[in-house]
């Protein structure tokens, strides 16, 4: 089970029964909004409504990366563009939808729903 704490502190808890082992696994010291698995479970989405993502990858058990920066105080939410792991798209509460590439980190498309957007 992950979990991340409002202080932006990645944490993992490993249950078994009754037993449970707690593991920091990332600090990003920015309030985490959402985490996503990609398709393949093999990556993790940390999501800041900052306008910031994260990439953790559990197997690595390595700091998160940051893939990209906004820099929006109105972003809602991002999710892997499927297939593969390589995109991803992110909403803001102005209704704009952008396609991001993870691998650099660059804008590649936006749309413009013309409406606010609430989750």
């Amino acid at each position: 089970l992950y979990f991340s704490a409002q202080e932006g502190i990645l944490i993992f808890y490993h249950i078994k029964g009754l037993q449970y082992e707690m593991k920091i696994c990332a600090d990003i010291s920015q309030p985490i909004s959402s985490l996503i698995f990609s398709p393949d479970y093999t990556s993790l989405l940390l999501v800041t409504d900052q306008g910031t993502v994260y990439s953790y990858k559990p197997a690595h058990s390595g700091e998160a990366v940051k893939l990209l920066d906004t820099s929006s105080s109105c972003f809602l939410a991002a999710d892997f563009l499927t297939p593969g792991n390589n995109y991803c798209v992110s909403v803001t509460i102005a209704g704009e939808v952008q396609v991001w590439s993870l691998g650099y980190g660059t804008l590649l498309s936006k749309l413009n729903l013309g409406i606010e957007v609430h989750i």
